[in-house]
C-alpha cells in the first residue's frame, strides 16, 4: 500500500514509518523540513502541491501538531489548537478534491479527551469526556476542548468515501530518543521514579509494537470508524507504573514528590503537571471487542522489554 503520514516525524511517527516500510509498504512523510527522498514538503495548514500524494494513497495517518510536552500558556494552548484543527481540516479538503481518495483516513487525537477519573475506566462506550470535573485546575479543560476540536475537524470533513478513524492515544512507550519512555526511565534511574502527589492517578499507555499491530488492524478491519482507544488494557496508578519501571532497570528506591516539586519540576522542563497529575484511566473497549491482542498487556512484560532494547541499543 501506499501510506502518507502527516505530521510523521516525530517519535510516532517514526515508530510508524519504521514498521510500516519494513512491512513492504511505500510510506511518504509529509513535512515542513523534508530531510529524505520520501519526504514531501507542506505546511501544515493549507493545501497545496503536497496534496497529490493522497490522490491514489491507500491510507492516510495524520499525526501533525504542537508536541503537548510544554508548558500550557495561553499562547501555547493557543499554538497546540491553530496546529491540530488547521492540519486536519487540510488534510480533509485534499482528501475531498482528489479524484481516487484513500480508503481510510486514521486521525490522531489522544486519551486526554476523557476526564480526570478514579473510579471507573474509560472505553469508547461508556467513558466520560472531559472539561467539567470538580477538583481540577481549570486550565486542564482547555486541553480537553482541544482534543474535542482536532476531532471535530475530521468528522466535519466532507470525504464520503474515505472511512475516517479517531486514534485516541494514550502515551506510547517506545526506547527511542526524545520520547516520554526515555524521561520516564531518566527519572528512574536517577532515584527520582517514586510517587507523584502519592501517585494514585492512573497512567494509561501502549507499547510502540501494539501501536503499530492496532494501526495495521484497524487499517484492514474495513468495519472500523470512529474513535478507537489505543491504550492497553491494564492501566495503572502512577506509584505501581514507576515501581514496575524501577523494577525493570533496577533500582530500588524512588523518591516521592508532592504536588508542588512536581510544579517546580515541570517549571524547570519546560512542561506542564497536568501531564504527571491528570488520571488517564482509558482502556481499548473496541479493540477488545473486535479480537485484537495484545502482545503487551500488562506494563511489567511491556517495561522489562522496553528496558532491554534501550540496553541494547
Amino acid at each position: 500500500m501506499k501510506i502518507v503520514i502527516p505530521g510523521g516525524t516525530g517519535q510516532v511517527g517514526a515508530v510508524l514509518d519504521r514498521a510500516l516500510t519494513a512491512a513492504g509498504h511505500d510510506v511518504v512523510v509529509l513535512t515542513r523540513r523534508p530531510a529524505r527522498d520520501r519526504d514531501v514538503h507542506w505546511d501544515g495548514a493549507t493545501t497545496g502541491p503536497w496534496a497529490k500524494e493522497l490522490d491514489g494513497c491507500d491510507v492516510v495517518i495524520n499525526l501533525a501538531g504542537r508536541s503537548v510536552n510544554c508548558r500550557y500558556t495561553p499562547d501555547n494552548l493557543s499554538a497546540m489548537l491553530t496546529s491540530r484543527v488547521r492540519s486536519t481540516r487540510a488534510v480533509g479538503e485534499a482528501i475531498a478534491a482528489a479524484a481516487r481518495p484513500p480508503r481510510v483516513w486514521l486521525q490522531m487525537s489522544t486519551a486526554t479527551v476523557y476526564a480526570h477519573r478514579f473510579d471507573a475506566p474509560n472505553d469508547e462506550k461508556t467513558g466520560v469526556l472531559g472539561g467539567a470535573e470538580p477538583g481540577v485546575p481549570a486550565y486542564w479543560a482547555r486541553s480537553v476542548e482541544i482534543a474535542k476540536a482536532w476531532e471535530r475537524a475530521q468528522e466535519e470533513a466532507a470525504t464520503p468515501g474515505t472511512r475516517k478513524v479517531r486514534l485516541r492515544a494514550a502515551m506510547v512507550m517506545s526506547p527511542g530518543r526524545g520520547g516520554v519512555f526515555e524521561t520516564l526511565l531518566r527519572l528512574a534511574r536517577l532515584g527520582l521514579g517514586g510517587p507523584v502527589a502519592g501517585g494514585a492517578q492512573y497512567v494509561s499507555w501502549i507499547h510502540d509494537r501494539d501501536l503499530v499491530r492496532a494501526v495495521e488492524f484497524l487499517i484492514a478491519r474495513d468495519d472500523l470508524d470512529g474513535p478507537v482507544n489505543l491504550a492497553a488494557p491494564a492501566p495503572l496508578p502512577q506509584r505501581a507504573f514507576m515501581r514496575e519501571l524501577r523494577a525493570a532497570w533496577g533500582v530500588p528506591v524512588g523518591l516521592p514528590a508532592t504536588r508542588w516539586m512536581a510544579e517546580v519540576g515541570a517549571f524547570v522542563l519546560r512542561s506542564d503537571t497536568e501531564l504527571l497529575l491528570k488520571s488517564r484511566r482509558v482502556v481499548p473497549g473496541r479493540l477488545l471487542a473486535e479480537g485484537f491482542a495484545f502482545e503487551y498487556p500488562a506494563w511489567q512484560q511491556a517495561a522489562a522489554d522496553l528496558v532491554r532494547r534501550v540496553r541494547g541499543r
